[in-house]
């Protein structure tokens, strides 16, 4: 297992073992073991799935307190390029962002804490994004920032991204006020 750390607090990409040979391969998707040396023990609670054709953009969604969650990615087809925003009140990082490539040929992960806000643009056609969350989907504190916020200067990839109704609407950052 290796990994790599991002210059916001929090951030980690995991890049698991692969063993491959003649009948395909074999690579562990996820260890609670991966956290121990961060001193951290996640308890993920729920899976979600998506599938996107290229230009799909979702997000940037969060769940404010008391349903704030943390978040484990991944694609397991296809690729996406993965965006977290750090929105931690007091953060010497807050506003500023993270961005990852998830590829399935690459079999990397990307370790989302509680306090980002969290999109992702599909690079291919058919990319299923998958997620594991550590509280359960509350609607009634889901949030969000505009995907393409000036202030937050987010270089997605794609000149014409398909966004959600919902997600054009999104507050700007700076309407927001921290909740984490």
């Amino acid at each position: 297992m290796q990994h790599r750390l991002f210059h916001i607090e929090g951030i980690i990409e995991f890049k698991p073992r692969v063993f491959r040979d003649d009948r395909g391969y074999f690579t562990e998707t996820f260890s609670l073991k991966w956290f121990e040396p961060f001193g951290l023990s996640p308890n993920f609670v729920q899976d979600n799935q998506s599938v996107s054709k290229k230009g799909v953009l979702r997000g940037l969604h969060f769940q404010k307190p008391p349903h704030a969650q943390g978040k484990l990615v991944r694609v397991s087809t296809g690729k996406a390029l993965d965006v977290a925003v750090d929105l931690r009140k007091g953060s010497p990082t807050f506003g500023q962002h993270t961005a990852c490539i998830l590829d399935a040929a690459e079999h990397n992960l990307l370790y989302i804490p509680e306090g980002f806000a969290h999109g992702f643009v599909a690079l291919e056609d058919n990319t299923t994004f998958l997620y594991k969350c550590t509280d359960f989907y509350a609607p009634e504190t889901e949030g969000g920032i505009l995907w393409n916020d000036p202030a937050l200067g987010i270089d997605w990839g794609v000149s014409e991204p398909l966004v959600s109704p919902k997600d054009e609407v999104l507050p700007l950052l700076q309407d927001f006020d921290s909740l984490f």
